[in-house]
């Protein structure tokens, strides 16, 4: 046998090499979180996580170490999901709202180590990425509870942007008021009109007045303003949070299924899985002004085996009674069968515009950043 002095010295060699692979793997990571930056995709993609471990299961025979080499893989996937926050925090991602609103929740859980801008209004959201001053923007597309988000599909039908990925942010309603108060003190409840809508149930059952505001955020902001334990707000934990509020009530919206659907917008298409691997697309197409075109054009997606799962129309704005319809559906439209319905489609439609293919995103855990950003510091 060995002595112990032998057995580290051949222990500091593997180290040695493994270091190296480290700076290697590192490098290659850092490759990776400049394509997603450009491409405006979040770090953790749980996906490819799940592959890596399980390619990394197959490599190990043994099975006694087999699990303590998956720990180590988890590890360094840790590891390397962090050094991916450091790279992209000059990321800027561009939003509509106010700090502590919806939109603001889902571009933080998206990317939580960006910087994060807000704009007025969807359109200069929109613009500020095609123009440059932002890398993407996160917004909403449509509402379980409201429908969707028109300003956005015309966006997408007349702008130049590509859609990278879809993000489904449940919307979860609490009262917010000043530290120490209790639900017996609230007598006004202050939000935007849809979040007092979409809460009426509770408002009634415990007899409060309603006061409208133009943003849930805001309308927390404002309580904390005012200094009143009367007065609470209707908004979500993070504004809570930011205005240094408490959670008098959680979770007080009617419909727990309520939830918004964001999309990504990046100047440049993800090519890297563009065929075989994103799972779902959108296009807009306009049918020709002849009888039957629409129909025809339904069909053409459906023969060659796309599922839809959502068909809009919208008015165009330039032309009176002209319609464009959007159209999302399960499939690879980069594959052969997609390339084959693009070119059939075009016998019945004037446009038809590949708006994004995408996989649906998957956000990090809201506490997750926190605790890794003061192991940085």
């Amino acid at each position: 046998m060995k002595d112990l002095k032998e057995l580290r010295k051949e222990i500091t060699e593997v180290d040695n090499e493994m270091a190296e692979l480290f700076v290697r793997r590192m490098r290659l990571v850092s490759s990776v979180a400049d394509y997603k930056m450009q491409n405006a995709l979040p770090v953790l993609d749980p996906g490819r996580e799940a592959q890596v471990l399980e390619m990394g299961a197959a490599r190990v025979p043994d099975e006694e170490l087999r699990s303590y080499y998956i720990s180590f893989l988890k590890e360094v996937m840790t590891i390397s999901r962090r050094y991916q926050r450091s790279k992209m925090k000059g990321l800027r991602v561009a939003y509509c709202g106010t700090e502590g609103a919806f939109a603001h929740i889902a571009a933080c859980r998206l990317f939580p180590g960006a910087q994060k801008i807000p704009f007025s209004s969807f359109r200069k959201a929109y613009e500020a990425v095609e123009k440059g001053d932002c890398d993407c923007s996160v917004l909403p597309v449509e509402n379980s509870f409201a429908g969707d988000v028109d300003q956005v599909n015309d966006l997408m039908f007349s702008g130049s942007l590509h859609v990278n990925g879809m993000y489904d942010l449940p919307v979860t309603h609490d009262l917010l008021g000043l530290p120490g108060s209790s639900i017996s003190d609230v007598k006004t409840v202050v939000s935007h009109p849809q979040a007092l809508s979409q809460c009426s149930s509770f408002i009634k059952e415990h007899g409060l007045a309603e006061k409208e505001y133009s943003n849930t955020a805001l309308a927390a902001e404002y309580v904390k303003k005012m200094n009143d334990k009367n007065i609470a707000a209707i908004g979500s934990a993070e504004s809570a949070e930011l205005f240094g509020l408490s959670v008098v009530a959680r979770s007080i919206n009617d419909d727990r299924s309520n939830t918004t659907r964001f999309a990504v917008f990046s100047r440049v298409e993800n090519h890297c899985e563009k065929s075989g691997s994103q799972p779902y697309f959108s296009l807009v197409f306009t049918a020709r002004n002849e009888a039957g075109a629409l129909a025809k054009a339904l069909t053409i997606i459906g023969n060659h085996g796309f599922n839809m799962r959502t068909l809009r129309s919208r008015p165009m704005k330039e032309l009176l009674w002209q319609y464009y319809f959007y159209v999302e559906a399960e499939g690879d439209i980069y594959g052969q069968e997609g390339i084959k319905c693009i070119e059939e489609m075009k016998e019945c439609c004037d446009k038809i515009k590949i708006v994004g293919a995408y996989k649906n995103l998957c956000a990090q855990d809201p506490g997750e950043d926190e605790s890794k950003e003061n192991e940085e510091e």
